[in-house]
């Protein structure tokens, strides 16, 4: 089954130096149809205006990727972190028993614009821990690039909990495939363009659940980035 999640109908927040949409519920969204998609908990688009950002802030027991779309995010925490990530860099910071952190826009010209992606751990209360790493457009032009995965393989970063995660870039005729094990689950999430994932017409900001399908068939790309979830 493919079920359609459509741009204008997530959650919206205004604070003037933040834009934010909320795939799932979060903060002053609250819709129970929308809570979740297996472990995945949260998918937040975020623009930040030049020179403001997140101040300090606390977190446990969750697993939060970042993945910039445009501009500079600069990330400090209270396990001695400090970096700026661009983008092609995914960042997975795991809360685990308590971590402090900011993010801001460095910029004093530019906004930033990124995904904030939380998906819940297998297990509560394990040591905080915090990972960058950067996968260039060539690794996901016209193909499915393992960003972030349980076991760290193929250089993604790892997560606390049976999920993969996968960038794609597409256009034209390009187009990738993705085989799900029997019962495990999608969720494809159109960062800009569009694209056609398993006949449905996606455009930025969209999303397809699927569920009881054997693969996922993204094709007919218009510069089109995706983050395509495979979870248990």
């Amino acid at each position: 089954m493919n079920t359609l999640r459509r741009s204008d109908e997530r959650g919206k927040a205004d604070h003037g130096w933040l834009r934010s949409y909320h795939s799932f519920s979060f903060a002053d969204y609250h819709d129970p149809a929308h809570m979740g998609f297996g472990a995945l908990r949260v998918i937040n688009e975020d623009r930040v205006r030049p020179g403001t950002g997140f101040g300090t802030h606390g977190h446990r027991d969750m697993e939060i990727i970042s993945y910039v779309l445009e501009g500079a995010l600069e990330h400090k925490d209270s396990m001695g972190n400090g970096s700026v990530i661009r983008p092609g860099s995914v960042q997975r910071m795991s809360a685990g028993t308590g971590v402090r952190h900011s993010e801001y826009n460095p910029s004093d010209r530019e906004g930033v614009h990124f995904l904030q992606i939380w998906i819940e751990p297998a297990v509560r209360g394990i040591a905080p821990g915090y990972e960058e790493a950067t996968f260039d457009a060539a690794s996901k032009r016209g193909r499915l690039r393992l960003v972030a995965s349980p076991d760290g393989r193929e250089g993604s970063v790892t997560v606390h909990q049976d999920a993969l995660v996968y960038a794609s870039l597409l256009d034209g005729d390009e187009r990738a495939t993705h085989a799900l094990a029997p019962g495990r689950r999608a969720y494809v999430h159109v960062a800009r363009g569009e694209v056609t994932a398993n006949g449905e017409r996606l455009a930025a900001g969209d999303a397809l659940k699927v569920t009881g399908e054997a693969e996922v068939r993204l094709e007919a790309g218009r510069d089109a980035e995706i983050l395509l979830f495979d979870l248990a």
